[in-house]
């Protein structure tokens, strides 16, 4: 089942994996979603949590997804994939090096610092005072 994260800045969007994902996950939840960001921002910033193994994806999602992929080639901006697999976050980090746009893999307890990465909302790094960048 997909569910999608609502508590997130509005340049991304970001969706939570658990149990089994279908094709309807993405017909339903992920499509809509996705569609709704590239059209109002022309670039889509994209997050998962898998909280599921990626054996409960369907063959059917599995397609949806390659498909969600390929028909945003050219929109995709910032990928972060959040899963406790270090394989998956391995794979994620290496899948950036041939695709448009930047993928990166975390650890759930990262999931913070993933968003702000996704969103393009980066807090800025901290200067003492009388630091400058001169």
């Amino acid at each position: 089942m997909i569910t999608q994260l609502k508590e997130v800045p509005n340049t991304m969007v970001a969706f939570r994996a658990t149990s089994e994902v279908i094709k309807d996950d993405f017909d339903q939840i992920i499509l809509p979603a996705v569609a709704e960001l590239v059209q109002r921002t022309d670039k889509l910033n994209y997050l998962l949590v898998l909280d599921t193994p990626l054996k409960n994806f369907t063959l059917s999602a599995w397609i949806k997804d390659a498909l969600l992929g390929l028909n945003n080639l050219t929109k995709w901006n910032r990928c972060a994939i959040v899963s406790d697999s270090d394989g998956i976050n391995s794979f994620t980090n290496l899948f950036g090096k041939v695709m448009p746009g930047e993928f990166k893999g975390y650890k759930p307890e990262q999931l913070d610092e993933a968003i702000n990465w996704v969103s393009e909302e980066a807090k800025p790094v901290f200067q003492e005072e009388g630091d400058s960048k001169e």
